[in-house]
């Protein structure tokens, strides 16, 4: 089925390749800037800092980008941000060249590109059904998915591959083109979308309606309560914790860490396609479940860093995470079908997801 809906839908094919892409990129961004703040600061508060430069927008912005996703030319907004996120990057490769790259640049950059995200995630995930019949719509998320984690083991390799030949700077140089490639193939995607009436657009009245409609159902509320938790864990103790465990109990530190990230990669590729098979139905208690398997992978990690245990973690850990992910979605759109109110499941999906 999956190739079958590769090769007769060019839209879809088109929009993988832009998927590929960009995710090569981000996975290279997010560990050069993490890489290379420790590099220039020596100091796990600043490392940290990166950290947070890449979670806060999401945080303070997400819910924004949702709502302007639901407005606006969705094709046309995705290549303009790919096209604007490209000179940010080969910035920081000239201030580089210039030996006036500071941290203060990496913080400034990693805002930006994340506020970019912010806009960019909910209006591509929104042009799916805007490609797919109703039929062709479970594979080609499946397929979505698989790209994107397929690119964290991808981006691992081409890491130590650029480490030991022209420099860690270049993994930014790999992301600027990466985003003109996505950019490019976008733009072969021919797509016909509905007129919006922009006078009634008003981005503060959509999330009041929203923040209202979230107060009155409690399972809602409780997961995206939990959902913030759980990024926070993702991304400081999982990206960044894991980067200054190994700085302290191993050599050449930046290189295990793109090893254990592909590993996981993989491991995680593995686990998507095995879950449809275990898993017939998604709920909350699944959804905490999951959480609890990862959390206690990252335990394991934190006990017992050797090498042969480390991966014994990192296994553990990618058993939880995607299961996590695929409960959490299934979840949301579970409560949104019973609770008697489905205005902004039906008419707010990126907003909503």
């Amino acid at each position: 089925m999956y190739i079958t809906i590769i090769k007769k839908n060019k839209r879809v094919r088109n929009y993988l390749l832009a998927t590929a892409s960009s995710n090569l990129g981000n996975v290279m961004t997010g560990m050069a800037l993490l890489f290379l703040a420790y590099d220039l600061t020596a100091s796990n508060a600043y490392t940290t800092g990166i950290a947070i430069a890449q979670v806060a927008p999401y945080l303070l912005f997400g819910l924004i980008g949702g709502v302007i996703a639901d407005w606006i030319s969705k094709m046309k907004w995705l290549i303009r941000i790919d096209l604007f996120r490209s000179p940010l990057l080969i910035g920081l490769v000239l201030l580089d060249f210039s030996n006036q790259l500071a941290y203060w640049h990496l913080i400034i950059v990693s805002i930006l590109i994340h506020l970019c995200g912010c806009l960019y995630n909910p209006a591509h995930r929104a042009i799916i059904p805007l490609i797919t019949s109703e039929r062709e719509r479970p594979a080609v998320n499946s397929l979505t998915d698989t790209v994107t984690r397929g690119m964290t083991v991808l981006g691992p390799v081409f890491s130590i591959i650029f480490m030991n030949t022209i420099g860690v700077i270049h993994f930014f140089t790999l992301d600027a083109l990466s985003y003109l490639l996505s950019a490019l193939f976008l733009s072969f995607i021919p797509l016909k979308e509905e007129q919006t009436d922009k006078k009634h657009f008003n981005i503060f009245t959509a999330i009041r309606e929203f923040a209202i409609w979230l107060r009155s159902h409690k399972t809602i509320r409780s997961l995206f309560e939990m959902t913030a938790f759980i990024v926070f864990f993702n991304t400081w103790v999982w990206q960044v914790g894991l980067l200054l465990l190994l700085q302290e109990t191993m050599a050449n530190a930046e290189v295990w860490y793109s090893v254990v990230t592909g590993w996981f990669g993989i491991i995680v590729i593995i686990v998507n396609l095995i879950i449809p098979y275990i898993f017939k139905q998604f709920t909350l208690k699944t959804y905490l479940l999951s959480s609890l398997i990862w959390g206690t992978g990252i335990l394991f990690l934190g006990g017992l860093p050797a090498v042969p245990l480390l991966f014994l973690g990192i296994i553990w850990v990618a058993v939880g995470l995607p299961l996590s992910g695929l409960s959490r979605v299934t979840a949301k759109v579970y409560s949104a079908r019973h609770a008697g109110k489905r205005f902004q499941f039906q008419c707010r999906p990126a907003l909503f997801f």
